[in-house]
């Protein structure tokens, strides 16, 4: 079992920067992946970014390439870890609801946080 706390989100503006954190906590999270997807309005959810345990493996969805930087804090004792997620050059499209999600690799089992809402308004 793993909980996710995501912090960060709200209105921003268009060409501003969106910074999200996700607070990870459980066993064994060197097993997982953590990240971030988003939900606009009338899309299907798409992945921003995903990272794993050590970092050397990062994925950044088409729409966000370019744009975006994700980073993992990882605990010692393996039970908190935290991503963070900045987005630069924000549009109007980056309008969504944002998951944090820690995906196991082992089991190919997902976690999901209650979501944030980012609005980007000019």
């Amino acid at each position: 079992q793993v909980q996710l706390v995501e912090s960060g989100g709200g209105l921003v503006q268009v060409g501003g920067v969106l910074r999200l954190s996700c607070a990870a906590s459980g066993r064994a999270l060197r097993n997982y992946q953590l990240g971030w997807y988003r939900q606009g309005p009338l899309k299907e959810r798409e992945i921003v970014a995903l990272i794993n345990w050590s970092g050397g493996m990062i994925y950044y969805g088409d729409s966000v390439k370019g744009r975006c930087s994700i980073s993992r804090a990882n605990a010692k004792n393996d039970a908190k870890n935290t991503v963070h997620l900045q987005m630069n050059s924000l549009k109007a499209e980056d309008t969504a609801m944002y998951y944090c999600v820690a995906r196991n690799e082992v089991v190919e089992n997902d976690y999901w946080g209650q979501g944030t809402q980012v609005t980007v308004s000019s």
